[in-house]
């Protein structure tokens, strides 16, 4: 298995409910990432792009279609092995921060830690995160950007092989939005993770290196950015 393929899709499919109520969301999806990428999956509402996340994420199952990460079929792991996948392995950043309210920053992150076997060194992530001076805060005390840091440092103290993204610039505004893109931009290149960002931003995609655009549960266009900008630089 080479770089190029690390996650592999194969003919994937999902559907919800049945008979007259039954809905097509994923038409047989084929694509692949290569290890390290910044992947975008861009889409309007109801395009398939979060079912195909948690999905990736081993949250939900697919209907039928393979996915291999690393070489590794997750339809071969049972339920054990693919929960120990999902710790070790995936970091989830979610539009709600999801932080345990009565532990403060640096606690919060350390939940992260203790999934991992090789976790990165959270003093140092604090700071690359721009937390080190609000570590003994509550969730309640910070700013939904800052929220939105530390459920990004939960993510990636594990030194996950793959963050997982869905919306999460969603609840923030737009000075806000572009300092989180900036902040997984600068992970992604400092850690090497592979990043999958679900958004209905368009601008988004001129900062990823591949972006797949869904709509009605098929790729559209499948394209790799020749010419990338930062996050700095992105407009919208």
């Amino acid at each position: 298995m080479s770089d190029k393929d690390f996650l592999k899709v194969k003919e994937l499919k999902r559907s919800f409910g049945t008979g007259d109520t039954r809905q097509d969301v994923l038409k047989g999806l084929d694509f692949t990432v290569a290890k390290g990428e910044f992947c975008v999956l861009l889409g309007p509402s109801g395009s398939g792009k979060s079912t195909l996340l948690n999905i990736l994420g081993g949250i939900d199952s697919a209907d039928s279609g393979e996915i291999y990460i690393n070489g590794d079929r997750l339809a071969d792991m049972n339920e054990k092995s693919l929960t120990q996948y999902r710790r070790k392995h995936l970091g989830y950043v979610f539009q709600m921060y999801n932080l345990i309210p009565n532990l403060n920053v640096k606690e919060n992150i350390e939940t992260g830690a203790y999934l991992s076997d090789n976790p990165l060194d959270i003093d140092e992530l604090l700071k690359i995160l721009g937390l080190y001076d609000h570590r003994h805060k509550l969730p309640n005390q910070l700013s939904g950007g800052q929220q939105q840091r530390v459920s990004i440092g939960r993510a990636i103290v594990k030194n996950p092989d793959i963050l997982l993204c869905d919306e999460p610039t969603g609840a923030l505004d737009y000075t806000t939005s572009k300092e989180i893109l900036h902040l997984i931009e600068e992970v992604n290149k400092k850690y090497g993770n592979t990043v999958i960002m679900v958004t209905h931003n368009e601008a988004i995609r001129q900062m990823a290196d591949h972006v797949i655009k869904l709509r009605d549960g098929v790729i559209r266009h499948d394209t790799l950015n020749k010419k990338k900008i930062t996050a700095a630089e992105l407009e919208w």
